[in-house]
């Protein structure tokens, strides 16, 4: 499982702390950007700190070509990121649209928390539908 965004700093690094959190061992989570960032987002790690998912140890790095051809699923979070299939790819690409709530003049820790939730919801929908898979 790959979880994708633009700078992996903050929507796609707050869905794989999420998913490690559900699923534990049971998926091999990964996250990566397709232009990262310098630093993971504070507020990001915090809002996923306070339902007990944690982004400890990660930082914000491109997408490993390898990578691709070895996940089952990746996921493309927003609409700033884009990432085409290669040939050998074993997994499928989908693509999540997240509600931006700064659009609605929310920021802060109100912005992070709506977003971590919609994550969540987008998270155990996916956990679900992989274990069903089995």
């Amino acid at each position: 499982m790959l979880f994708v965004c633009k700078k992996n700093g903050g929507k796609s690094q707050m869905a794989a702390a999420l998913m490690r959190r559900l699923a534990g061992d049971a998926i091999q989570v990964h996250s990566a950007g397709t232009a990262p960032g310098s630093a993971l987002n504070a507020l990001s790690a915090a809002s996923v700190a306070e339902v007990g998912a944690s982004m400890d140890g990660e930082h914000p790095k491109p997408i490993e070509p390898g990578l691709l051809l070895s996940v089952d699923r990746v996921v493309v979070i927003g609409d700033e990121a884009v990432v085409e299939p290669v040939p050998g790819m074993a997994g499928a690409i989908e693509s999540w649209c997240i509600d931006e709530p700064s659009e609605r003049d929310i920021e802060g820790k109100e912005r992070m928390r709506l977003i971590r939730d919609e994550l969540a919801k987008k998270v155990r929908d996916l956990a679900s539908e992989l274990a069903s898979e089995d």
